[in-house]
């Protein structure tokens, strides 16, 4: 299966076990990191759900829940870069362009389902 929306997830999840990782070695931060591991991989997980669902309610379903995850993200991600604890934001702007294609994809499934 080849979909933006699953190779982007899982990139962006083995980025953010990276990133995780390095916080947790260079600042001994864990309460945020743990936060972003399970929600940041948790994305992927639900997208690649999706695409074996029952219908496309099931579908749109799942990706809601990626969104949620998704945006969820997106929040510990501006609190370690805001907090000084991760420079590099072009992670943040990857969470971003995920959201979009969630956004853009659950729409037009619910446009489809009419």
């Amino acid at each position: 299966m080849d979909s933006p929306l699953l190779t982007k997830s899982k990139a962006f999840a083995l980025r953010i076990i990276q990133v995780c990782n390095a916080v947790k070695r260079e600042h001994r931060e864990s309460v945020l990191t743990n936060q972003l591991l399970r929600s940041g991989t948790s994305i992927g997980a639900n997208i690649r759900e999706a695409f074996y669902g029952h219908s496309r309610a099931d579908f749109a379903a799942r990706l809601q829940i990626a969104l949620k995850e998704c945006s969820e993200s997106e929040y510990w991600l501006e609190l370690l870069i805001e907090s000084g604890y991760y420079a590099d934001a072009s992670i943040l702007h990857e969470c971003v362009e995920i959201k979009k294609l969630l956004i853009a994809s659950i729409n037009t499934t619910k446009a489809n389902m009419k």
